[in-house]
């Protein structure tokens, strides 16, 4: 949530350097990746910066950033601290299955390219992964710049452990079977869909009707790379781990 109060002071220093603030309140939680069409359909910038609102950039960042996305790069992301993602990526290009969008940066041709994010499908989880997966199929590259730097407010607990809210829980679950389907695993749908009702927690059990809801009215998207060019699932992950 933004603080209301702290835009005037924010809008006179970004106006002191000869920047524009604009705030846009939604009135509603439209969810990420339509918060980011919302906000994207109202700038004509080249390169767009997407942040969660619990991440905090180092000075140098977006510059960094920036500097990274030359050629056929369409997104670049920053790493993240204390905790840094633990996708595989390539030493000296970047190249990485998918770029989250905790913060990243992306052109503007790249977002047009692809049609922005796919918002009818996912409402918080996995919409960076689709994203990123969707621009490698139109023939960009998704890369991992680690060193841009960025403050990610996670925290594990004592035993090492991320605990997740009921939300959490149930919107990756829904994300994690929408991506599976929109890129042709209907082996991994049933998988999951078994796997979730196996556990049988609350969220997630609603997470599998909310798919066989989608099902049943038409609601799901229509399957792509059926030839599994750019998706990867790997044990519970979408690219490959580093650790």
């Amino acid at each position: 949530m933004f603080d209301d109060h702290a835009l005037e002071p924010l809008r006179a220093a970004v106006e002191a350097l000869g920047g524009v603030v604009t705030y846009t309140p939604f009135g509603s939680n439209l969810g990420s990746a339509a918060g980011h069409n919302a906000l994207a359909a109202g700038v004509d910038t080249e390169l767009m910066l997407i942040l969660n609102p619990d991440a905090q950039v180092a000075a140098d960042t977006v510059g960094v950033l920036a500097t990274a996305l030359g050629g056929d790069v369409g997104i670049a992301e920053a790493r993240q601290i204390p905790l840094e993602h633990p996708k595989q990526y390539e030493k000296y290009t970047g190249d990485t299955s998918w770029s989250s969008t905790a913060c990243a940066l992306t052109t503007r041709a790249a977002f047009d390219a692809v049609g922005g994010f796919d918002s009818a499908t996912f409402f918080l989880y996995c919409d960076d992964v689709d994203y990123s997966w969707r621009l490698r199929l139109a023939g960009y590259r998704a890369i991992y710049e680690p060193a841009a730097r960025v403050f990610h407010d996670k925290r594990l607990t004592i035993t090492a452990d991320w605990p997740a809210s009921a939300a959490e829980i149930y919107y990756s679950a829904e994300a994690a079977i929408l991506l599976a389907h929109k890129y042709s695993r209907p082996d991994l749908v049933a998988s999951l869909i078994a796997g979730y009702r196996k556990e049988g927690g609350d969220a997630v059990v609603t997470a599998v009707r909310e798919f066989e809801d989608r099902a049943k009215g038409g609601r799901l998207p229509i399957p792509i790379d059926g030839d599994h060019k750019v998706a990867h699932f790997i044990k519970g992950n979408y690219s490959e781990h580093r650790f």
